[in-house]
C-alpha cells in the first residue's frame, strides 16, 4: 500500500521547533523573558530622577563602607565582616577565619554589593510585579554565584584545610567530580544511592498490588492490628515523583505509621510515562487514577466512606475529583487531607519565574519534541531557586573540601525521578497555573465545569514554612474556595518535603494548627499565623487523632483485595512501576 504522505508542518509546528532549538542553548530559559524585564525595569528607572537619585546615593554610601572596613582591617587588627554592617549580615562570614585580612574585605564587599543590587530591583514605580520578582531572581541567581565563600582562592576556612591536608581535599575533590561525572554520562544514580533499595530498604511496607492499569498501581497495606477504623485511607500521591517518598524508611513512613495506629491504608503507584504517553491528559489521570482507585477502595471496603489524602499535585487532583463528586452527589469521601497542595495559583511564590507565557512557550516546546518532561529538567528548575543550597553548597562540599554529604533516605528518593506526559504537564501549567481555571470555577470535568465550592467534606491541610513549590500562604486559600463545616489548617516547619516527611516523633518540628467552622470569619494568612497556637514536635499524631476522630469505630481488617469484584492481587508491594527508570 502506498505510503500516506506526511502532512507539512504548519506556522505553529516550525515555530515550537524553533523555539525547542533555542532551548537546548539556554538551558530551557526563556531569553524574551528577561530582556523584557530588564527593559521594563530600565525604562522605569529612566522615568524616575528621584529614585536614581537615591540608588546613586546609597550606592556611594555602600562603596565609603566597603573602602573603610577595607582601610581598618587592613592595619592587622581582625574585624568580622558582619561588624556594623548595614543590613542583615551573611551567615555564611561568621566563622573566625573570615575576620582576617584580606578576606573580611572580600565579604563586607560582597554583603554591599548584595544589599545594593537588590535595593535597586525593588521599588521602581511602573514595573510589573512579574518583571520585579524576575529581576529579584536573576540578581539572586548572579549573587549566590559571585560569592566569596565558593571559591578556594576567597574563602579562607577552603585555603586553611587545603594547607593542613596538603591538597588532599583537593585531590578526593577530583576524584568525585570525575566520579559523578561518570555517573551523568551514564545515566546513573548519585553515588550512595545504592544503600537505598526500593522493596529492601525504603518502600518495605508490606502490601499488595490489588489493581494494575495503564497508569497506575493500587497498594494495599497488610494490616498491624487486630481491629482496624471503620475508614479506610485512600493516598494520592504526586506524579512527579515516586510514591515511596511516603513511605521511606521504617522510622519515617507514613505508611507504616498510619498502618500500625490501625488504619487500611491504600497508595496509588504512578506508572512512570514515556513519549508514548505523550498524549495523556489531566482527565487520564482523573480518571484512570484517582477515580479508578477510589472505585477499588470501596469495592475492597464495601459501605464505608474513604478518606482521602493528596500529596502535592496529587492533592490538587483530589480537590479536583472531589469538586466532581461533589457535583455528581457523590457521597463516597468520608473527609479530604491535603498535603503542600495548591487550588490558588494567583500567587505562585518563587515559582513565577517559571509560569509565565514565555517561558511556558519554550517548555512546551521542549516538552512536545520529546513528548514528556525529563526528572532533570524539573530538578534542575529547582535547583535554580534555591541555587545556594542546591548548587553552590554541594559543589563547595564535594569538590573543594573533598567531602561527600552522608546520603540519607530522601536524598535518594529525590535523585529517584520520574517524567510527566507533554499534554498533562501542559494542561496543568496553563490551565492551573497560568489561567488558574481551578479558582476561578473554570475547570470541565467530563465536559462540565466544577466548582471547589461544592466541597463541605472534613478537611484537614497542611502546609510547610518554608516551601517554595507551594508557599504556605497559596495552600492556605482553599480555606476561601471550599464550603467546609470543618476545616483544620496545620502549618508545620520544613520545606516541601522535609516538613509532610516528619516522621512521628521530631524534636527539631514544630506546628500550628486551627480548626474553622462555616460561619466564623475568614483570617488572613498573617492573622491565622498570630492566632493559631504553637505545639512542638511532628504534626503526623495530630492528623492521625484528627482522622480517628472523623471515623465511625473499629472492626475487623478487611481482606487483601477482592478478587469477585475484580481486584485480586497481581503483585508484591511496592509493584513494578516505582520501579521503572
Amino acid at each position: 500500500m502506498p505510503k500516506t504522505a506526511k502532512p507539512a508542518p504548519t506556522a505553529a509546528d516550525v515555530d515550537r521547533e524553533f523555539r525547542a532549538q533555542v532551548a537546548q542553548m539556554t538551558s530551557g530559559l526563556a531569553p524574551t523573558a528577561f530582556t523584557a524585564a530588564w527593559a521594563d525595569w530600565a525604562m522605569h528607572l529612566a522615568l524616575s530622577p528621584a529614585r536614581r537619585r537615591e540608588l546613586q546615593s546609597h550606592a556611594m554610601v555602600r562603596a565609603n563602607d566597603t573602602w573603610l572596613f577595607a582601610l581598618q582591617a587592613a592595619a592587622g587588627v581582625p574585624r568580622s565582616p558582619g561588624e556594623g554592617f548595614n543590613g542583615s549580615a551573611d551567615r555564611r562570614f561568621e566563622a573566625e577565619p573570615w575576620s582576617r585580612f584580606p578576606f573580611n574585605v572580600y565579604a563586607r564587599a560582597y554583603q554591599n554589593s548584595v544589599a545594593l543590587l537588590n535595593e535597586a530591583v525593588r521599588g521602581v514605580s511602573g514595573v510589573t510585579d512579574y518583571h520585579g520578582q524576575l529581576l529579584e531572581f536573576a540578581v539572586r541567581l548572579l549573587l549566590d554565584a559571585a560569592s566569596p565563600s565558593n571559591y578556594l582562592a576567597s574563602n579562607p576556612e577552603l585555603l586553611a584545610q587545603t594547607k593542613a591536608e596538603n591538597g588532599q581535599n583537593l585531590a578526593r575533590g577530583f576524584r568525585h567530580a570525575i566520579e559523578d561525572l561518570a555517573h551523568t554520562l551514564e545515566g546513573a544514580a548519585p553515588a550512595g544511592t545504592e544503600a537505598f533499595e526500593v522493596g529492601k530498604t525504603v518502600a518495605v511496607t508490606p502490601g499488595k498490588v490489588v489493581l494494575r492499569n495503564a497508569l497506575i498501581e493500587l497498594i494495599q497495606y497488610e494490616p498491624t492490628t487486630k481491629t482496624v477504623h471503620a475508614e479506610p485511607v485512600l493516598i494520592v500521591p504526586a506524579w512527579i515523583m515516586k510514591y515511596y517518598i511516603l513511605d521511606l524508611s521504617p522510622r519515617n513512613s507514613m505508611v507504616k505509621y498510619l498502618v500500625d495506629q490501625g488504619h487500611t491504608v491504600f497508595m496509588l503507584s504512578w506508572r512512570n510515562p514515556d513519549e508514548k504517553d505523550r498524549d495523556v491528559g489531566m482527565d487520564d489521570y482523573l480518571d484512570h487514577g484517582l477515580f479508578a482507585a477510589l472505585d477499588a477502595v470501596c469495592a475492597i471496603v464495601p459501605k464505608r466512606k474513604v478518606h482521602a489524602v493528596g500529596y502535592c499535585i496529587g492533592g490538587t487532583l483530589l480537590a479536583i475529583g472531589a469538586a466532581a463528586l461533589a457535583r455528581e452527589h457523590d457521597q463516597r469521601l468520608a473527609s479530604v487531607s491535603l498535603f503542600a497542595a495548591q487550588t490558588d495559583f494567583s500567587e505562585p511564590g518563587e515559582l513565577a519565574f517559571f509560569i509565565n507565557p514565555s517561558q511556558l512557550a519554550v517548555l512546551e516546546a521542549t516538552m512536545h519534541r520529546k513528548g514528556v518532561l525529563e526528572s532533570k529538567q524539573m530538578a534542575g528548575a529547582f535547583a535554580l531557586l534555591r541555587a545556594q543550597d542546591l548548587l553552590w553548597r554541594p559543589l563547595v562540599t564535594n569538590y573543594l573540601k573533598g567531602e561527600r554529604d552522608p546520603m540519607i533516605d530522601l536524598m535518594a528518593w529525590n535523585a529517584d525521578g520520574t517524567r510527566m506526559p507533554w499534554r498533562m504537564h501542559t494542561e496543568y501549567l496553563y490551565r492551573l497555573y497560568l489561567d488558574n481555571e481551578l479558582a476561578t470555577n473554570r475547570f470541565p470535568v467530563d465536559g462540565k465545569l466544577i466548582r471547589l465550592s461544592d466541597i463541605n467534606r472534613p478537611m484537614f491541610v497542611v502546609g510547610t514554612e518554608t516551601d517554595h513549590v507551594a508557599p504556605w500562604k497559596s495552600v492556605y486559600k482553599v480555606d476561601n474556595l471550599v464550603r467546609s463545616d470543618d476545616f483544620t489548617f496545620l502549618l508545620t516547619s520544613g520545606g516541601h518535603n522535609a516538613g509532610i516527611v516528619s516522621g512521628p516523633v521530631h524534636p527539631k518540628r514544630h506546628y500550628r494548627m486551627r480548626t474553622r467552622r462555616l460561619p466564623d470569619p475568614h483570617l488572613a494568612p498573617e492573622d491565622w499565623f498570630d492566632t493559631a497556637p504553637q505545639h512542638a514536635g511532628s504534626w503526623w499524631p495530630a492528623w492521625q487523632r484528627w482522622l480517628a476522630s472523623h471515623s465511625s469505630g473499629h472492626g475487623k481488617p478487611p481482606a487483601i483485595g477482592a478478587p469477585r469484584r475484580g481486584y485480586r492481587v497481581v503483585d508484591a508491594a511496592p509493584g513494578q512501576y516505582v520501579r521503572q527508570r
